[in-house]
C-alpha cells in the first residue's frame, strides 16, 4: 500500500519533537546531577575552611584526614578535635558559605560531651529572617568527640531554582509538542473533511451531467422539428432551454476542473505569449456574451511578451472581465491598464462595478466564497472563478492584488515578470 507523504512527514515531525524532548529531559537531569555535585563540593570547601579557622589560635594541629563527612545528600558532619564556641561556629559558617555562593537556609548542631547528645545550635534563614527554628533530630556519631553537624533542609528546592532556564525550556518544548499534536489532529480532520467534500462534489456533478446530457440531446432534437421552428414561442423556449443547459453544463465543468486540480497538480504549458493579443481575444468573447460592455486597453507599447500558459492566461483575463460585468449595476466600463517597471509588468483591470467592502476583500479568492450585496442574488455561479484565477497565478509565480477604487468599483492587478 502506498504510504501518504503527509503521514510520513507528520510521523517524522512527531518523532523528532519527542526525541528532542527526551534529550532535553536527559540534559536537565544531567544538569541537576552536575549542580548537586557542585553544591556538595562547595559545601565541603566551606566546611573545611570552617574547621581550619576553628583550629586557628589553638595548640592543636589540623588532622591529616579530611574532617568533613557527607552522611546524606543534605547532611554533613565535621570532626574537630578541639573545643569551640557555638557563636564563633555560626559566624564562620555564614562567612564561608557566602564566599562559595551558598545562599540557602541551613541549620547546625554540636556534640555535647557532658550530656552525650547533640545540642541544636540554630536555624539560619536567607529567605525569611523571622523564620522559627525548625528543630530536627541530629543523630550522634561514634568515635567522634568534638564535632558539629550541618543540614541543608531546602537543598533540593535550591538546586531546582538554579535550573530555572532548563525547566522553562523543557516546559516550552512540552507546550510545542502539545501544539504540534493538536495542529496535526486539526490538519487530519480538515483533510478528511476536504476529501469528503471533494468526493461529494465529484459525485454530485457527475450525477448532474447525466440528466443534463439527456436534456441537451432532447432539446437539440426538438429545436430541429418543423413544428417547433414554425411556432415562434416554442422555438424561443427551446432556445432558452438549450442556452441555460449549456450554462449549467459550463458551471459543472468548472466545478469538475477545480476538484481535479485540487486532487492532482495542474501542469502548465508555458510558451512565449503575446499579452495584448490574448486580452483582445478574451474581450471579443465578452462582447459576444455582453454586447453592451465597454472595454478599453491602455498600454505604452503595442506588444508585450510573457512566458505563460496561453489557455489558462486567457481564462484568467476572461474571468476577471466577466466578474466586472456581472457585478455592475450600470453599463459596464472596464479599463485594462498595462504599465511597466524595471523587471515587471502590471495589468490592472479597473471596473465601475458595485465594489467590495474592506472586510471581505481578503476572502474573495476562497473557494465557494460569494459576497452578499445588491447583485449577488442575480448573479449565477459557485464562487469558483476567482479561486481558479488565484490558483493559476500562484502556479505562474505571479501576484494578484485586489483594491477598492476611491470612486467605486474594484481594481484587480496582475503583477508578473517581463
Amino acid at each position: 500500500m502506498k504510504v501518504n507523504k503527509l503521514n510520513i512527514i507528520i510521523l517524522l515531525g512527531l518523532i523528532a519533537i519527542i526525541g528532542i524532548l527526551v534529550l532535553q529531559l536527559l540534559w536537565t537531569r544531567q544538569a541537576y546531577t552536575i549542580e548537586e555535585k557542585k553544591f556538595s563540593q562547595k559545601s565541603h570547601i566551606a566546611l573545611l575552611e570552617v574547621s581550619k579557622k576553628l583550629y586557628e589560635g589553638t595548640n592543636n594541629e589540623l588532622p591529616g584526614d579530611n574532617p568533613v563527612q557527607k552522611v546524606s545528600n543534605d547532611y554533613y558532619v565535621v570532626n574537630i578535635n578541639n573545643d569551640f564556641d557555638p557563636k564563633i561556629l555560626e559566624f564562620y559558617l555564614k562567612a564561608e558559605f557566602a564566599k562559595v555562593n551558598i545562599a540557602t537556609d541551613f541549620e547546625y548542631a554540636m556534640y555535647n560531651c557532658q550530656s552525650d547528645e547533640m545540642v541544636y545550635g540554630n536555624y539560619v534563614s536567607y529567605s525569611d529572617k523571622d523564620a522559627a527554628p525548625q528543630k530536627v533530630y541530629f543523630p550522634k556519631h561514634k568515635n567522634l568527640v568534638y564535632y558539629f553537624a550541618v543540614r541543608f533542609p531546602n537543598e533540593t528546592s535550591y538546586l531546582f531554582s538554579s535550573l530555572k532556564f532548563w525547566f522553562v525550556l523543557t516546559i516550552a518544548l512540552i507546550v510545542i509538542l502539545l501544539i504540534y499534536v493538536y495542529s496535526i489532529f486539526t490538519i487530519l480532520q480538515q483533510k478528511k473533511y476536504s476529501e469528503l467534500q471533494r468526493d461529494f462534489i465529484n459525485n454530485m456533478t457527475h450525477e448532474f451531467k447525466t440528466p443534463l446530457s439527456s436534456i441537451l440531446i432532447a432539446s437539440h432534437y426538438l429545436s430541429k422539428q418543423p413544428q417547433i421552428r414554425s411556432d415562434e414561442k416554442l422555438d424561443k423556449y427551446t432556445g432558452i432551454i438549450i442556452a441555460q443547459s449549456n450554462k449549467l453544463n459550463a458551471h459543472i465543468e468548472k466545478v469538475l476542473n477545480i476538484a481535479k486540480s485540487d486532487n492532482s497538480a495542474l501542469v502548465l504549458h508555458k510558451e512565449r505569449t503575446e499579452l495584448i493579443a490574448v486580452i483582445r481575444n478574451a474581450v471579443e468573447s465578452i462582447h459576444l456574451k455582453y454586447p453592451e460592455t465597454k472595454v478599453s486597453i491602455e498600454a505604452q507599447r503595442s506588444e508585450y511578451h510573457i512566458a505563460a500558459d496561453a489557455f489558462h492566461f486567457t481564462n484568467i483575463v476572461y474571468n476577471l472581465i466577466d466578474n466586472s460585468v456581472k457585478y455592475c449595476e450600470k453599463t459596464p466600463e472596464i479599463t485594462i491598464r498595462i504599465t511597466e517597471e524595471s523587471d515587471k509588468l502590471r495589468i490592472a483591470f479597473v471596473d465601475n462595478g458595485v465594489g467590495i467592502s474592506g472586510k471581505n476583500i481578503s476572502f474573495i479568492f476562497d473557494k465557494f466564497f460569494r459576497i452578499s450585496n445588491s447583485r449577488s442574488n442575480e448573479v449565477t455561479g459557485f464562487g469558483l472563478g476567482l479561486y481558479y484565477v488565484k490558483k493559476i497565478c500562484v502556479l505562474h509565480h505571479w501576484k494578484i492584488v485586489p483594491s477598492a477604487n476611491p470612486d467605486g468599483g474594484l481594481t484587480m492587478t496582475l503583477i508578473m515578470p517581463k
